[in-house]
């Protein structure tokens, strides 16, 4: 039997240098908005997502033995099976909690949860209501917090949009992006955000002139300023949709919207339908994108997204791609 000294020894030779479990020789990042990250780090990711589409076996083994945490405080298809898939697909592990029902910072401090969690796992996902809690919990965590949508920001969708966008028009960089509908959004912040970056003009239109609910945050502008960016902010519809590359909307009833607002929100919204006179006002060769779920009749019509200029489902498809390559830098660094 061993003695106590001998044990002390034993333990002390096993017992890890840290509690930090973030990869090796990796720099520490977190992604909270898509201006965690420059355009030199995107176009990394967009290379890295086209290979990973092309050559998905080459990559099957590159999260072996790694954990994903996946907080959901607001639902997702997309997200969830976008994810979940993705680290299948890598040779790693994806675990989904649902903090719906046990929000996040009630039972306990969000640092605890952030300091526990990072003993962990080895990156945590969180789509949730408040892009407090994605700072509370990247201020505390040693593991990679991505922000799989909040209030503020939704990364995750810039990064498959680009590579939609990619794709479809060869690259980004001098077309126009407008954006049609909520203007008072996560989405539309973070497409004015990824465009000041990576160098499209956008136009975002809707009805700014409904009181303050209905504008864009002042920090969002100044942001893109500060970026560089050039961002048309309009409530002109045929000023937006003049000569676009891309046109884009999102729904105007998302999570959280008590379904009793949806006469209302359809009154104000509906000049801002994306629908086939709109679309005529683009650009030759323009695409149309949602990010989705989309209601039919309501930011568009079904001949909009249902047409040939419509790329919805492969931006769909491109979440899973674009996913993995932002998990695949976290890891190995750009």
């Amino acid at each position: 039997m061993r003695s106590s000294r001998q044990l002390n020894r034993f333990a002390r030779s096993i017992r890890p240098a840290t509690s930090q479990r973030s990869f090796s020789n990796v720099p520490l990042r977190h992604v909270k908005t898509i201006s965690c990250l420059n355009k030199e780090e995107i176009g990394k990711i967009m290379t890295i997502a086209a290979d990973m589409k092309e050559n998905q076996g080459k990559y099957k083994d590159c999260f072996g033995q790694k954990t994903l945490l996946m907080l959901f405080e607001k639902p997702s298809l997309r997200t969830r099976v976008s994810f979940e898939t993705g680290m299948t697909q890598m040779g790693g592990h994806a675990i989904f909690y649902s903090i719906a029902d046990s929000p996040l910072g009630q039972k306990e401090s969000l640092s605890d949860t952030g300091k526990v969690l990072s003993r962990f796992a080895d990156v945590i996902m969180a789509r949730v209501n408040s892009r407090d809690a994605i700072r509370e919990l990247a201020d505390v965590s040693t593991i990679p917090v991505i922000n799989a949508l909040d209030d503020f920001a939704h990364p995750c969708q810039m990064l498959a949009d680009l590579q939609t966008i990619i794709e479809h028009k060869g690259a980004a960089e001098g077309l126009k992006l407008s954006f049609f509908g909520d203007v008072a959004n996560n989405v539309t912040y973070d497409l004015m955000r990824l465009g000041s970056i990576i160098g499209m003009d956008i136009a975002v239109c809707g009805p700014i002139d409904k009181g303050t609910e209905y504008e864009v945050e002042p920090a969002v502008i100044e942001e893109c300023k500060q970026l560089g960016g050039n961002v048309v902010i309009t409530n002109d519809v045929e000023v937006a949709a003049k000569d676009a590359d891309v046109v884009y909307c999102d729904s105007w009833m998302s999570y959280g919207i008590p379904k009793d607002e949806e006469v209302e929100r359809k009154k104000i919204f509906m000049p801002y339908q994306v629908d086939d006179d709109v679309m005529a006002l683009t650009g030759t060769g323009s695409i149309f994108m949602n990010c989705l779920p989309a209601a039919r009749g309501m930011e568009q019509t079904a001949s909009v997204i249902d047409g040939e200029k419509s790329v919805v489902f492969d931006q769909a498809e491109n979440r899973l791609h674009a996913q993995k390559a932002l998990l695949y830098t976290l890891k190995y660094g750009f």
